[in-house]
């Protein structure tokens, strides 16, 4: 199958390293970082949702409206808005995006940001919570006749919308998380699951964990995976890895000045992560730096393992290897976003999408010509992953 890479699509140009130029959401910045993964062979970008942050939604609305070809991934917390006006908005965007709409679903895993937008829900209410809205937004995608509905969280009545997506039946629905809920939740009802970069082994058993909770939830089928990474790549190791260094020191400079500032406007210092997954990262980084060819754990530890934040360190061969053997246990689509978000996206673009699309093409090619020779009626799928 076709590997995907998935881009950050950032409203201004700080980042864990750097703090922005100028406003939340620089409207040039925005259109021409997206340009730049549209021209560098990038498949799609996500439009990430922050409680103070820039409205993902009209943001990707203007990108698609001026790009021809680079797909959208909105992030989306259900939260923030009734499911059938949400439903509306999405349709809406494909229907502007002309059928690249992705949507990715996050039930938030920190409770002081959820407050932030009066989400009182615990943790396990949420993924509840996510899995009905999920299970209402796809429903109004696909229904021509008005409906009720009476759930634990949403009641509505008489409802149909007059927006529909241009995808049929409906565009993907993309979810992440670590933790069993996750699991559950996410396996019954993604098309795309999320995971963040792990060693190789952990990430199998996750895939597993995805694919047992399909199984559960009473699918013929299994999500797709897609895994992220802050790729560090350079010319040679050498350069890589003085490269990688600097970074680190970097989000550790950037880090504590933000908690100076904080301290000093009122703001509580941060508590240990609450969510599974950021456990999960600190946890990796604790057991060691260096795992499998290019995983790299300092920059998951200098962030106190916010979010995508293991790094892939090499030359471009050996992070386009590196990414290959996570193809190889079955994800194919790549998340990956470096720290310099225009310059990177391009280098990463240049070097080494090149590389990888070249060598799954191979082995496809190779593992279709094996799966004929072997058993022809098998389906091919069954030889991957």
């Amino acid at each position: 199958m076709p590997v995907e890479f998935l881009g950050i699509a950032a409203t201004n140009n700080g980042s864990e390293t750097t703090a922005r130029s100028g406003a939340a959401f620089d409207k040039e910045y925005t259109l021409r970082l997206a340009r730049a993964h549209e021209d560098h062979g990038w498949d799609r970008v996500l439009f990430a949702y922050g409680s103070g942050s820039p409205d993902p939604a009209p943001a990707a609305a203007y990108i698609a409206s001026r790009l021809d070809r680079l797909q959208i991934l909105l992030a989306h917390r259900p939260n923030v808005s009734y499911p059938t006006y949400a439903a509306k908005t999405f349709a809406t965007l494909d229907q502007i995006s002309e059928g690249r709409l992705t949507v990715h679903f996050i039930t938030g895993g920190n409770d002081h940001e959820q407050g932030r937008e009066g989400d009182t829900l615990t943790k396990d209410e949420r993924y509840a919570r996510t899995r009905e809205y999920i299970r209402i937004v796809k429903k109004i995608w696909t229904t021509r006749e008005a409906f009720d509905h009476e759930g634990e969280h949403y009641r509505f009545n008489d409802f149909v919308s007059d927006v529909f997506p241009v995808q049929q039946p409906r565009p993907n629905v993309s979810f992440g998380g670590s933790s069993p809920a996750a699991y559950a939740a996410g396996g019954a009802e993604a098309d795309i699951y999320c995971l963040w970069g792990e060693p190789l082994a952990e990430t199998a058993e996750q895939i597993e964990a995805v694919k047992a909770a399909a199984r559960a939830a009473g699918r013929t089928d299994a999500p797709r995976i897609q895994v992220a990474f802050r790729p560090i790549i350079a010319p040679t190791e050498e350069l890589a890895w003085e490269k990688a260094h600097r970074t680190v020191g970097a989000i550790k400079q950037r880090r504590q000045a933000d908690s100076v500032r904080q301290h000093r406007n009122g703001v509580p210092e941060s508590r240990t992560p609450q969510n599974t997954g950021s456990q999960r990262l600190i946890a990796i980084a604790e057991a060691g730096e260096r795992y499998d060819r290019a995983l790299w754990t300092p920059t998951a530890a200098a962030t106190g393992g916010a979010g995508n934040s293991n790094a892939l360190v090499g030359t471009p061969e050996t992070v386009a290897q590196a990414l290959l053997d996570y193809y190889d246990l079955g994800v194919d689509v790549l998340s990956a976003g470096g720290y310099d978000l225009l310059g990177d996206a391009v280098d990463f673009g240049r070097h080494v999408i090149p590389l990888v699309r070249e060598e799954v093409a191979k082995r496809d090619a190779e593992r279709a010509a094996a799966h004929t020779a072997h058993d022809p009626h098998q389906p091919l799928t069954a030889v991957r992953g």
